[in-house]
């Protein structure tokens, strides 16, 4: 009855394992530093808008969201985003997590590049992670039929091309967020690099994405990849 052994599965609980690690590093990171007061008593609502202030930024408006780690930049209607854990707390996590969204506004001002490709591959990259397995199981379905296959094998890269994007945008956002800090009045000498822990350990949630993404790329191709057909 369960004679079937599929070895590249392997890479799906490899790909699970490295988005669960990094899950929990992002958490008990957040948790370490949002239990240290910021020495200047600063919100993450007070951050952002300070940064968004000093960067030239007047149109965006700072709003406070429901949720935990929920916080993000809508670039479409110019809102920055924080969450219930962030928009009141004078902690450091709270204040990078700002700065980080920060980021992205000023990203948005400057035209980053990569951020537009980002944004201009969102629709694409959702379609394909879509209609992907779909259009395998279908090609699988009548008598594997290669060409269906490899659309859908495509349509999935484009979920990891859009993840492959993420990256510099994401980095480049917390980059920016602690060059802010360190060169304003919001921070300690001390507190500075707490918070690029924090940023450090939220980057590499995108970084564990991406990784197990491709695995998961990487068994279809396997699986599926080719003129595999049984007969």
């Amino acid at each position: 009855m369960f004679y079937y052994y599929d070895p590249t599965f392997l890479l799906v609980i490899i790909g699970l394992l490295i988005s669960g690690a990094a899950s929990a590093y992002v958490n008990s990171t957040f948790n370490k530093f949002d239990k240290i007061r910021s020495a200047k008593n600063v919100t993450g609502t007070a951050a952002a808008q300070f940064i968004l202030s000093d960067s030239g930024i007047t149109d965006v408006v700072v709003q406070p969201i429901s949720g935990r780690m929920t916080d993000n930049y809508n670039a479409q209607n110019k809102t920055l985003n924080l969450s219930e854990s962030t928009a009141n707390s004078p902690s450091v996590a709270a204040i990078g997590v700002a700065a980080h969204e920060c980021g992205h506004a000023v990203q948005d001002q400057v035209d980053y590049l990569p951020m537009r490709i980002r944004h201009a591959i969102v629709p694409i990259a959702n379609i394909g992670s879509t209609i992907s397995i779909p259009l395998i199981l279908i090609g699988v379905l009548i008598s594997w039929n290669q060409t269906l296959i490899n659309i859908g094998i495509f349509a999935f890269s484009l979920a990891l091309l859009f993840q492959l994007v993420t990256l510099p945008v994401e980095f480049d956002a917390s980059r920016r967020a602690v060059k802010i800090l360190a060169a304003g009045d919001l921070l300690t000498p001390e507190e500075v690099p707490m918070v690029k822990k924090v940023l450090f350990a939220a980057a590499l949630t995108y970084v564990a994405a991406a990784l197990s993404t491709f695995l998961q790329l990487l068994r279809l191709v396997i699986l599926f990849g080719g003129n595999r057909r049984n007969d």
